[in-house]
């Protein structure tokens, strides 16, 4: 399914793109002063804004910020919040909120990929209050209840 999403750019950034025909979602770049770095010491966070803001056009749509693999696995930095969510009515600049999980510093740079972003569709729900929930086979077992191996 494709949408048209229009998209409001500042800090001389450019639009995302999809980097091949397969990928689920856009890379958030970082829109730092030109020539300015923010380095992320180990445990600390930052807010760094993207540049862009968006409106997808329908209350239907949401905007799910999610983390890079790479940055996670191979430097410990990640989302503050573990995900994003980009309501379809907000209209204001995105920021990502990073932070640095690693044991060394980590520089961010103008340009840099920080994020990704794809469209969910988003579905509301009526809540019916109730005294008992259906039964199932797993119940109310949680927390690994079906062990690692």
């Amino acid at each position: 399914m494709n949408i048209q999403v229009r998209i409001k750019l500042s800090r001389g950034m450019t639009a995302p793109e999809y980097a091949t025909a397969g990928a689920a979602a856009v890379d958030l770049r970082a829109a730092l002063d030109e020539g300015a770095e923010l380095v992320l010491q180990p445990g600390e966070r930052a807010l760094i804004p993207t540049g862009i803001a968006i409106s997808p056009g329908s209350p239907d749509v949401v905007a799910v910020i999610a983390g890079r693999s790479g940055l996670g696995v191979k430097h410990g930095v990640s989302l503050s919040n573990g995900i994003g969510v980009i309501d379809s009515d907000y209209r204001g600049e995105i920021q990502v909120g990073l932070i640095n999980r690693g044991d060394r510093p980590f520089t961010v740079a103008r340009g840099d990929r920080i994020a990704q972003m794809l469209f969910l569709p988003v579905h509301h729900a009526g809540f019916l209050v109730c005294e008992e929930l259906d039964e199932t086979e797993r119940g109310d077992g949680g927390f690994g209840h079906t062990g690692v191996r």
